[in-house]
């Protein structure tokens, strides 16, 4: 029997940010571990033009929940949502989903938060911390509450080098920051947001500083615990390999590559690529929930979850397993063919920035011009490189991680739970999995049929004929323009022709001599 699964049998659990890419991955794997679970309530908010009805229905539709539709097809009906949003006064929920929650749930698992990086700092501080606060009052009040697990990322305190599993107080504290911006104006707050995040590099990581430091002061008598997952990518295993439905941080870079629109990208070439699946990070969550609410820690346990420290993979590993999966499993109506050039050479990233990015770009906006279409490939490259920007801080460093209390659970599951619940990386083969994670963003991002390889594979030899075609009438323009019209530069060519037929004709002659 599963320990882990056993327990949420019966139980019923409140999840924030279901909707959200790890929030999908952790209710169907709740649901198809733990059936036998009483009730998952969701908070769920209309959101682009969508009800919170609408949204619910196309979260129940999507192909994560595919193995849980097979051997329960009514498990929509465990899911219970409930119309809240987390930047309002109570969450704005109605008294009586109010009442409902105090009384039934058991666990809470609070993964929403707005994962831009460049989100305005009063934004920020709305969901990421004062979300959080309104959530713990409620959670405070529930009858019934064994645990909270409070989803945060390991860089919340990435202006360390060397990050231990406990709480490093923040420079301001969280009260006096949402009094400051209350009564501020949005573009006061913009201008002096550099000032206030200090050395945090976006304000993503300084509110989930801030929330951390909020939970441990606010939590009372609540069993609580905190996991922080590094860069969450496709899934390793569950509920099938390469599962991803977001463009977010590494997948929206795959997908770039694989179409042949990025070729360079800057980064530390021996920096690890704390990539850690999603799967491994819901195992965890899962995992803890069951031991916070059962063991009951006598202090709030933190959980880095992070792959670097245990089996690291370097950045600049990636770039072979990426181009040559796209190779062999090409997608549709690449604009080139897939090829990179990752670099830490500040002058070689920009010349290969206007060779093979905006060069390319504005031929191509030139082309649709032409013919009477919109341009759109500089805007793509520019909205790529503000995101390539933002993300160079993470792809540059290397953090050292402790994992003492990852360690410590994983020795605390039974054999049974080590399988059903595996967070163990060191099991993890990068060549396979980054293959995987690629062909996921194929057929689960773009939705491309895997029958449509050899049409691909076609396009990128298409592809290569035009790109010889057009080299090689680049040449003879060069030739043209400028060497067959100066003597000096024909004396250089032919000197250079001469010499590497010399040459040729050296190696030729000792290769004929030793034999």
């Amino acid at each position: 029997m599963s320990s882990v699964a056993t327990y949420y049998n019966g139980k019923s659990v409140l999840i924030t940010g279901a909707t959200g890419f790890m929030g999908k991955v952790l209710v169907e794997k709740l649901l198809r571990s733990s059936p036998d679970v009483k009730a998952v309530y969701i908070l769920v908010r209309p959101k682009s033009g969508q009800s919170m009805q609408e949204r619910v229905v196309d979260m129940v539709k999507c192909k994560v929940f595919d193995r849980v539709r097979e051997g329960w097809p009514n498990f929509h009906e465990k899911i219970k949502a409930i119309n809240a949003e987390l930047t309002q006064p109570n969450l704005a929920i109605c008294p009586e989903d109010t009442r409902e929650l105090l009384s039934e749930v058991n666990i809470v698992f609070h993964c929403a938060a707005t994962v831009r990086f460049d989100e305005p700092l009063k934004h920020a501080l709305l969901l990421n911390v004062m979300g959080t606060q309104q959530l713990l009052v409620l959670a405070r009040q529930m009858h019934n509450l064994e645990a909270f697990i409070h989803v945060s990322t390991a860089y919340a305190n990435c202006n360390q080098r060397h990050i231990e599993e406990v709480i490093y107080p923040p420079p301001v504290e969280p009260k006096k920051l949402f009094s400051l911006v209350e009564w501020m104006d949005e573009s006061l707050v913009q201008e002096i947001t550099p000032k206030l995040i200090g050395d945090w590099p976006n304000t993503y990581t300084f509110t989930k500083a801030l929330t951390e430091y909020l939970v441990q002061q606010e939590k009372g008598g609540l069993n609580v615990a905190i996991i922080r997952p590094s860069i969450v990518g496709a899934s390793w295993q569950e509920p099938f390999p390469g599962w991803i439905d977001n463009f977010n941080g590494t997948s929206g870079f795959l997908i770039a590559a694989g179409k042949g629109i990025i070729r360079t990208v800057k980064c530390n070439l021996d920096a690890v690529a704390d990539i850690v699946p999603v799967d491994v990070a819901i195992n965890l969550i899962l995992a803890a929930g069951w031991y916070t609410a059962v063991h009951r820690p006598k202090s709030m346990l933190i959980y880095n979850c992070t792959t670097g420290g245990i089996n690291p993979f370097c950045w600049g590993e990636m770039e072979n397993y990426v181009i040559a999966t796209y190779k062999r499993n090409p997608l549709e109506k690449a604009f080139r063919i897939p090829s990179a050039n990752m670099t830490s050479n500040y002058l070689i990233h920009q010349y290969w920035t206007t060779v093979s990015h905006r060069v390319p770009a504005l031929l191509y906006d030139l082309y649709l011009r032409l013919t009477g279409r919109k341009p759109r490939m500089m805007k793509i490259f520019n909205r790529l490189h503000r995101t390539m920007t933002l993300l160079e801080y993470f792809t540059s460093q290397t953090w050292e991680w402790s994992s003492d209390n990852m360690n410590m659970l994983m020795n605390q599951l039974s054999p049974k739970d080590k399988k059903l619940f595996c967070f163990d990386v060191r099991q993890l083969h990068w060549s396979e999995y980054i293959e995987n994670y690629c062909v996921g963003t194929k057929k689960y991002l773009l939705n491309e049929d895997m029958a449509g390889i050899p049409a691909a594979k076609q396009h990128l030899r298409k592809l290569r004929n035009i790109q010889y075609a057009f080299n090689t009438t680049l040449l003879v323009i060069i030739w043209r323009v400028f060497i067959a019209r100066s003597q000096m530069a024909q004396n250089i060519w032919y000197f250079v022709v001469n010499l590497c037929y010399k040459f040729l004709s050296y190696f030729r002659a000792s290769s004929t001599l030793r034999h």
